[in-house]
């Protein structure tokens, strides 16, 4: 099949938001809870303090926020959203997509929405598939949005998981620009026979919600945290290297790199493979842990408003997580920085509506 030449575009991100909600759980709250401490948390993890969402907080609650934000950066309203894509390992419900109750919340009338599942990595594939539905004309803007409720899902019996997670949103506005600028690349993958290294065993299909199910605390997050750092950091590595080489680029060209957060030793290790400075990598692990798809996006929310990113500018996002998932991207960055007058008004009044 020939592709229509006007079709083929860039795909480039207009509009960032986040948002975490008010109340942190920080070390020493998690020392009165289970048997752990500050420095062993701190030493093994890079986390000081997550943030929990309320009780009756839901995903679509938090994603909400940050896409207000993300829009009005872009100078967009929600009539103007084709696609809402929302990455989440925690909806709502089961059934409908927590992208359908965003596009509800939002007003996004004109918006197709869906959910993609693909743990911490999620972000990026949805990213990817954004990419794909704006070069080929499916979509003129489309919202991308990582969220997680993890407190819902994480044993605060259980030192090894419950000092990790936390609860976040980022959001970012993908529209149409020059081919050759933008997301350069995307490289997704998956290997299921992974899929135990990290999991909620029950509440699907394969073991419903039961009496028993309950007891046993299947609910939830189940990690395997060794076998999983030795395949996280090779999988970071090899993404984001093949990313590199679609983009005709070498790490040392990136300006800079925007992981998942997952643990700063991972982040540390990935880093040291690629040869590429500390000064180079974003981290604020030590402020939200691991917020799995939300992660990246909260991370580059900070990143832009901070004015680290510039027209020309290249930069790696790069993630492992369950299923197991990994994948990295690579973008040539169109936004100007800092911002404008007017987008830092828009985004104030953002806030003040939305949170």
């Amino acid at each position: 099949m020939t592709r229509r030449p006007d079709l083929v575009r860039g795909a480039t991100i207009v509009g960032t938001g986040m948002y975490v909600p008010d109340r942190v759980l920080t070390n020493a709250d998690l020392e009165r809870m289970v048997d752990t401490s500050d420095e062993w948390i701190r030493e093994r993890t890079g986390i000081r303090e997550r943030h929990i969402a309320a009780p009756g907080q839901a995903s679509s609650d938090l994603a909400l926020i940050a896409a207000r934000r993300a829009l009005a950066m872009a100078g967009l309203g929600p009539e103007d959203v084709d696609q809402i894509v929302v990455a989440t390992t925690t909806p709502d419900r089961v059934l409908p997509s927590c992208a359908c109750t965003v596009q509800a919340k939002l007003g996004a009338k004109n918006a197709a929405a869906f959910d993609v599942l693909a743990a911490c990595t999620g972000f990026i594939y949805a990213l990817g598939i954004a990419r794909g539905a704006i070069s080929t004309g499916i979509a003129e803007t489309v919202l991308v949005v990582g969220v997680e409720a993890l407190s819902r899902i994480v044993d605060y019996t259980d030192r090894n998981t419950c000092v990790l997670f936390g609860d976040g949103a980022g959001a970012a506005v993908v529209r149409p620009c020059a081919a050759g600028e933008g997301i350069l690349a995307v490289t997704l993958h998956s290997d299921g026979v992974l899929g135990d290294l990290l999991e909620v065993p029950a509440g699907g299909s394969l073991q419903p919600t039961s009496r028993e199910t309950v007891e046993q605390r299947s609910h939830f997050i189940k990690m395997r945290g060794r076998e999983l750092f030795k395949v996280a950091v090779r999988g970071m590595e090899e993404s984001l290297r093949a990313a590199l080489d679609i983009a005709g680029l070498a790490p040392a060209d990136l300006d800079l790199i925007i992981p998942h957060q997952a643990n700063q030793r991972i982040i540390d290790a990935t880093r040291e493979r690629l040869g590429v400075p500390a000064e180079k990598v974003i981290l604020n692990i030590d402020r939200f842990g691991n917020t799995s798809s939300a992660s990246i996006p909260i991370s580059l929310d900070e990143v832009v408003r901070a004015g680290r990113l510039g027209p020309g500018d290249n930069v790696g996002f790069v993630a492992f997580g369950g299923g197991a998932t990994w994948g990295a991207t690579v973008s040539r960055w169109t936004m100007p920085a800092p911002l404008t007058d007017g987008v830092a008004q828009a985004v104030t009044a953002a806030r003040g509506a939305g949170s």
